[in-house]
Formats: C-alpha cells, structure tokens, sequence
C-alpha cells in the first residue's frame, strides 16, 4: 500500500499538468531493438487514441484474449476527445517504459477529419522487433501484468511532441470487470447526481490499479474493461478556477469478475448572474434607475455608517441619490459593518432592479446554508444573514469576534455584485493542462 501511495502522490502531479504517457525521442528503426521512449517526456500532439475489438464498437476495451484481437482506434468517437490533426501516422507497441515490441517503417495510419479513415488490426501494420522489423505482429510484453503500450507518431523516430500512446493488456485467461466513470453538473450542488443534471463531457481522470500494473488517463464519461481487483481513481482539477468539486475528487474501488460499476464525480462553476457593483449604483447610470421606494427599502435594511450607526435615506429623492452616492463610495473596511453594508445595499438594488435574482445560489464558504460543505446560499437568503449580523453589531472593527463573520458576508455580496460567484445553470467551458 505504501507503494501505491508514493506513486499516485507523483502521478497526480504529472497528471495536472501534462500527458504522463508521453515519450522521449527515439533512434530511427533498426534491425535490433531500440529502448522505447519513456513516459517522462510531456507531448503537445492533440486529439486521443484508443484499442478497441475487430468490431471497432468498444472504446478502451483495456484487456485481451490475445495479441491479434487488438484493433487501434482515434478521433471524435472517443467520448470527449478531440481529432488527430489530418495525416499520416507511424505506429509501434513497446513494454510500458521498455523496449520496442514492434513497429512500422512507414506511415501506416491515416487519419482525415479527425478521425482514423478505419480500425486497424495493431499486429497486422506493425512489425515484430525479434524478426528484425521483417515480420508482421510484435513480441510478447515482459511487463508481469500482460500490458503493451501502443504508440502512433508523425515522426518516424516517435520525436517528442508527435506521440499519442494507449495502454493494453492482453491475458488470455483475465478475469474482467467493466469500471465506468462519470462526470456530472450538479447544479443545485448537493454532492449528488439527481435526475435531470446532466454529465460534463472531456473531464479528466487518472485509474491506477493496486498492484500498479495498471495506470490510465481516461476522459469522461468512460465504460473501460479491467482486471478485476482494487483500483483508485483521480479526478483532475480544470484550469479555469471557476470550477468548484462537490463530491470527493478521489475514489477506492474493488472489483469482482463481471462486476459493472459506476463511479460519479460532480462539479459545479461559477460565473456572472446579473451583479450590478456599487460603482454602478452610484453613478448617473444608476442614480438615473432609483426610486423612492427603492430608498424606502433601504431605510428598512440594518445599513450603518463608519461610526456605527444607522444610515436611513428619508430625505427627498435626488438628496436620497446624492447622499448614496456618497456613502457608498467612502465605505470601507475599518468598521466591517460599514462595507458590509454598502455590499448590501448594493444587493438590494439589484434585486429590487430585477438584475439579480433572489432564489440564485452563490458560492459563500464559510458563511453559507445550503450545499456541500454548507458553502453555498441563495441571494435571499445572503442578504437576511447580512442584515442580521448589521442588526446585531454596528460596529465591527479589528478584534471585534463578528468581524470575520460580517467579513465572509461582504466579500460572498462583493463577488455576486462582481458577477463572479453564481452558480451557474449549465456547465462553462473547462480545459486540463495537455
């Protein structure tokens, strides 16, 4: 166990920031085997490669009878990934980390929108290393779990940055299980998949198996066939940091013959929802939108001023707008009241405008009510926390113990009045570091 965990602590890096199945460059084609490349070397060639049966129906269909039931695959069909750019293709097979197996003097692939032109049968358009690169097929792995890597490169030497690669096993006697991975957004951020939210195509795992044979990048959603014992499996991280996990991002899983689970991982991102901030409000475009009732609604609000008290706006309406306009832009954060109380203000009007809605979930960790974590709240029910926590203390300067409360309050309302923490309907775009 010692060991398993050493290795996922240096593959999760890998994992978040390159293509740990990449390789380093290698000698043209000899007579004699050649070392294959490494996996340490990070590759830029977009798009995937997969095996797959004669039926070329299956998607990483990871284990096999024997070597002649190996069909190599690519493109689009691969569920969330992206197409090979147009052209021709070297293809070999090495040990995971070893020596060549077998490969191709020549371009023997060929790929046109994206996609191989058809499923190639990988012992019939590589040639075995033993034979001298003469023979059809490729030599038997020395990896003692059966597992092959398969290559395909627009160099002839397999250079850097030319390469996909896949991993296989063949095990003519494997006991197999089918694992599926599936990414869902879960929009009301409950940390379950509910009915109706939908799943986030292209999100990226990593699946190492107990006895670390086994070691996979899968993007989702993914049904792959594997030995049957204990694997772990990682989520990745996207690199847009506006997305946020709502299950754990790592999950243990024992495996019986025939056994067919799924594994769920939900995520949620944030984004704009209709914020005006307190710039707005207090300039000609704002003040040009402001009512007497919106400043009666106001007035009802717990708002205070940097001394702590109360701040009401019962004069006329342009001295109403003039006086916000003031006391909104000399808020600051001495008497944390005060700043929470021009957020809230601000919240207010943008609710009152229709410009945000009351029922939106925000991100608020810490002083939220709602969701995984209790880190979320609706704008409704943010601004009732806000105007209790002002009711309760006016004056929440340093070393006051309300002040981090009042704190997490202001900055969950500044964001929303940014447009930057809401929760939003459908998922964004998200990308992984290649």
């Amino acid at each position: 166990m010692k060991t398993k965990l050493a290795l996922i602590i240096t593959l999760t890096g890998c994992f978040l920031c390159g293509n740990i199945f990449a390789g380093k460059s290698k000698p043209t084609p000899t007579p004699t085997p050649t070392p294959a490349p490494t996996p340490a070397q990070v590759t830029a060639l977009s798009g995937a490669i997969f095996t797959t049966d004669s039926n070329c129906s299956g998607v990483d269909l990871n284990i096999y009878a024997s070597k002649s039931d190996v069909y190599l695959n690519g493109g689009p069909s691969h569920p969330g990934a992206a197409g090979l750019p147009d052209g021709s293709y070297y293809v070999q097979v090495s040990v995971p980390g070893g020596a060549v197996l077998g490969q191709s003097l020549s371009p023997v692939v060929t790929v046109a929108s994206g996609k191989f032109v058809q499923c190639y049968q990988l012992s019939n358009i590589v040639l075995s290393a033993s034979s001298g690169y003469t023979s059809p097929g490729f030599d038997d792995t020395t990896n003692p779990g059966g597992e092959y890597k398969a290559w395909v490169s627009t160099s002839a030497n397999f250079d850097n940055s030319t390469n996909k690669t896949d991993n296989f096993k063949v095990k003519a006697d494997a006991q197999v299980a089918t694992l599926c991975i599936d990414k869902f957004y879960d929009a009301n951020v409950n940390g379950v998949k509910d009915q109706g939210e939908v799943a986030v195509n292209g999100w990226e795992f990593l699946v190492i198996a107990d006895d670390n044979l086994f070691l996979k990048r899968f993007t989702t959603p993914i049904c792959s066939v594997v030995d049957t014992g204990g694997y772990h499996v990682i989520e990745a991280s996207s690199i847009e940091l506006n997305w946020l996990h709502t299950t754990l991002t790592e999950a243990e899983i024992t495996l019986a013959a025939n056994d067919n689970p799924t594994i769920e991982f939900g995520n949620v991102c944030l984004g704009p929802g209709g914020g005006l901030t307190l710039g707005f409000w207090s300039n000609r475009n704002g003040q040009s939108l402001e009512t007497s009732s919106d400043f009666s609604a106001l007035t009802a609000l717990n708002l205070r001023n940097a001394d702590g008290t109360n701040h009401d706006f019962s004069t006329t309406l342009s001295i109403a707008k003039n006086d916000l306009n003031n006391w909104l832009l000399s808020a600051t954060a001495t008497n944390m009241s005060y700043m929470l109380s021009a957020q809230l203000a601000t919240m207010k009007l943008n609710v009152l405008h229709g410009f945000v809605q009351g029922g939106a979930l925000v991100y608020a960790a810490g002083c939220g009510n709602t969701g995984v974590g209790n880190d979320y709240i609706t704008i409704t029910d943010l601004m009732a926390a806000a105007d209790a926590a002002l009711a309760t203390d006016g004056y929440a300067i340093s070393g006051d113990p309300n002040r981090p409360m009042q704190e997490c309050l202001k900055t969950a309302l500044d964001m929303a009045n940014n447009n930057l923490n809401f929760v939003q309907a459908t998922p964004c775009p998200v990308t992984f570091s290649q």
